[in-house]
């Protein structure tokens, strides 16, 4: 018979009862070290206190009144992500793939309203996860995810990443965009080459595309920037993000230029919860914490530090580990076992992690970890390698 929660979850037998910093509690008294952060999604760990007290002063005052009205947190969250970043106007949502929705429609009515309304086609990388939405997985091109959900939705093509010889020869006089993962996540952690987003961009101007991120995995902090492509330098036209941005409550958002958004007037895109009061009130409290001096500064010190210590832990156990991959606290433990069996091994020594294609291992700690969650989690890595060796 089928469970009351429709299973398209193959869910571990563990329910956390409570979270503190980087760690989760079960009712039994296990403890966890997270270092999977929900996916990229705490961003400050469990429990913050001044994400904590956001949300309880905001749900005194007010939960919801629709987007037929002005919501003032949400405008000042809003100026703050525009003031931080390349964007002029921001869109809320309540996840990624509503981020990513937003964006490709904001793609389309761009060339519309510019006169090219028969550019529609946006090239993306095979490898790359944007959403479980029928549009985004159609966008991704993954097999594993169409399987059964056939016909995809038109409008996509699908290049290799990293390659600009195949990515130039795809484009079209129907082509309106690129839509690229600076780090792909769900793909094996992969990290683009600077020099390859740099080009993106140029060829965007060469052949009047829009340049369209997807760093709701990469994007607030995550990889020690606020977003993974200002490491390249470049000024994107479109950025879908969410996880962290929300700390853990549902919240995405859809950051563009003002010329990406030309056609993006009243009435031509809409959400019932996106933005509500709450999420506002949550946004900023993480803004406050990210903004802080030295906040993304010290995120790279620990990510490098926590990048060495793992390179350390591979060359110690070639028999487990292939090499270490990503940037900041988006890193990845290629494997040479299968990397479900390690993380089911880390996980039985107290250790979250989430796995990813080709094979890898996703690290992915809450962004205010420091030595010492590090020191501790390796530890358990070495363990985990020393069991994984002994069973092989």
């Amino acid at each position: 018979m089928i469970s009351a929660v429709m299973p398209t979850y193959a869910r571990a037998d563990l329910a956390f009862e409570r979270g503190e910093g980087a760690y989760l509690f079960t009712s039994d008294g296990r403890r966890y070290l997270d270092f999977a952060a929900g996916i990229a999604v705490n961003s400050l760990g469990h429990s913050h206190p001044h994400l904590v007290k956001a949300l309880e002063e905001q749900g005194r005052r007010l939960w919801h009144c629709a987007n037929l009205y002005r919501i003032p947190a949400g405008e000042r969250l809003a100026e703050r992500l525009v003031a931080a970043s390349f964007a002029d106007t921001v869109f809320f949502t309540n996840s990624g793939a509503e981020a990513l929705e937003c964006g490709i429609k904001m793609v389309r009515k761009y060339h519309d309203d510019t006169g090219s309304p028969g550019r529609y086609k946006i090239i993306t990388c095979r490898g790359a996860f944007h959403g479980r939405t029928l549009t985004t997985i159609s966008a991704a091109g993954n097999e594993k995810y169409m399987k059964g959900f056939l016909p995809e939705v038109p409008g996509f093509v699908h290049v290799a990443f990293g390659n600009l010889n195949e990515l130039r020869a795809a484009i079209d006089d129907e082509t309106a965009a690129i839509l690229v993962e600076p780090v792909q996540g769900e793909g094996g952690i992969r990290p683009a080459d600077l020099e390859y987003l740099r080009a993106l961009r140029t060829i965007c101007d060469e052949f009047g595309l829009l340049l369209f991120l997807d760093e709701v995995q990469c994007g607030m902090g995550r990889t020690g920037k606020l977003f993974a492509h200002e490491w390249a330098g470049i000024t994107p036209d479109i950025v879908a993000s969410a996880k962290g941005i929300g700390g853990g409550f549902p919240l995405g958002a859809c950051l563009a230029t003002e010329k990406a958004a030309v056609g993006m007037t009243a009435g031509t895109h809409g959400s019932t919860y996106g933005g509500n009061p709450l999420a506002m009130a949550v946004g900023n409290a993480v803004m406050d914490i990210l903004l802080e001096e030295g906040f993304f500064q010290e995120v790279d010190r620990v990510g490098r530090h926590l990048w060495r210590e793992l390179a350390a832990l591979c060359d110690r156990n070639p028999e487990v580990l292939e090499e270490v991959r990503g940037a900041g606290l988006m890193l990845g433990l290629k494997c040479r076992v299968p990397n479900t069996d390690f993380g089911l091994q880390a996980r039985e020594l107290g250790l979250l992690t989430v796995v990813a294609a080709e094979n890898v291992v996703r690290i992915l700690p809450p962004l205010i970890i420091k030595e010492a969650e590090v020191k501790e989690a390796v530890a358990i890595l070495e363990q985990t390698c020393k069991a994984m060796a002994k069973a092989a």
